[in-house]
């Protein structure tokens, strides 16, 4: 299996930018599953720990810090879960964000240094956790692949605890409290964390399997590779 998700020597360009958002590129009406699914999850924390990256910089309120320090923290243990079971299963994962999760990033990242930053980082938090808790229903729902669908579903309190902290594109940092430890779990069962939250999905992040370069880098559009839905 070709691992793509090896990103961070090759695609990451020096196009500074000073401000990041997340917001997975999902269809309503044309959901993820299985595969695809365990794909979109991967792109989604890619994002997140992007954009919680960014926000550690350049967020003004000390609430929206420690949120993203909690988002980041907790996206890059669950996509070091997510690409454990990918490898397991035999999926190839993407080396980015979708172009439409690039876009979006940028569109916060060009806040950053205005009172706006942080009503817009909070926004975009609250755009994608939204739209992940639903990628993550549709899996349980119709997922075909038992592993991938016990792993989203028993990993849905992570992300709805995300979500409680931006709800509304309001930041709430008393409910950053989250399970310390993530595991990946052995032998093809579904990863799960030491208070009985599996460590496996979330929205989309950035750092994992590699080390994201400083000062907030962007991804070149011919270094992605666009993975379609199925």
């Amino acid at each position: 299996m070709k691992r793509t998700h090896r990103w961070a020597a090759t695609a990451l360009t020096s196009f500074a930018l000073t401000g990041i958002a997340a917001a997975p590129a999902l269809a309503t009406d044309h959901m993820p599953t299985d595969n695809a699914f365990l794909r979109a999850a991967h792109q989604g924390n890619l994002t997140v720990i992007a954009a919680s990256q960014d926000a550690g910089k350049n967020a003004t309120t000390e609430c929206v810090k420690k949120v993203a320090g909690v988002l980041e923290r907790d996206h890059t243990k669950l996509d070091a879960a997510t690409r454990a079971l990918a490898d397991r299963l035999g999926v190839d994962l993407p080396i980015a964000p979708t172009a439409e999760q690039q876009k979006d990033l940028a569109a916060v990242m060009s806040k950053a240094g205005t009172g706006a930053y942080d009503a817009a980082w909070l926004k975009a938090q609250d755009d994608a956790h939204t739209k992940t808790l639903a990628m993550i229903d549709h899996q349980v729902a119709q997922g075909k692949t038992m592993e991938i669908t016990a792993a989203a579903k028993a990993a849905r309190p992570v992300i709805e605890r995300h979500h409680t902290m931006v709800r509304g594109g309001t930041c709430h940092a008393g409910a950053t409290a989250v399970p310390k430890k993530i595991h990946a779990g052995n032998g093809g069962q579904v990863a799960v964390a030491a208070g009985g939250v599996p460590a496996f999905i979330a929205l989309p992040a950035m750092a994992v399997g590699g080390v994201l370069i400083a000062g907030g880098a962007f991804w070149a559009a011919s270094r992605i590779r666009r993975n379609d839905v199925r």
